[in-house]
């Protein structure tokens, strides 16, 4: 059996917010992405695209830090194990940085698509 401290929804969500906290305090790439998706998030309120389409580019952004904050735990959790270089480290590292990259393309084909298709 697992050594757990009981379920509570404010001590879960506090630690949430604790790992927000660190993520913008520490990890440039997080608060710049956080920064460019409140910048985006006003233009996506004024521009004239459907419910479904707005739902679809808000989303896409949201996945940006998703991935980001998981790249983020991988990160710490490789560097926990070892403080040397190492191969599969790097690899690892590697792999959930490509994965934001791919999240940060995704984003930007389905907003130009969607603008485009749209707007023009």
């Amino acid at each position: 059996m697992r050594n757990q401290p009981k379920y509570s929804l404010f001590k879960n969500a506090s630690y949430a917010l604790k790992g927000l906290k660190d993520l913008i305090t520490t990890e440039t790439s997080f608060r710049l992405e956080v920064i460019f998706i409140v910048i985006l998030l006003p233009v996506l309120i004024f521009i004239d695209v459907s419910l479904t389409n707005k739902l679809i580019m808000f989303f896409s952004l949201i996945l940006i830090i998703v991935v980001e904050a998981l790249n983020g735990a991988i990160e710490r959790a490789v560097d926990l194990v070892t403080s040397e270089y190492h191969e599969l480290a790097g690899r690892a590292k590697d792999a959930a940085s490509t994965a934001v990259l791919f999240t940060i393309i995704l984003a930007v084909v389905v907003w130009a698509s969607i603008l485009i298709k749209e707007i023009l």
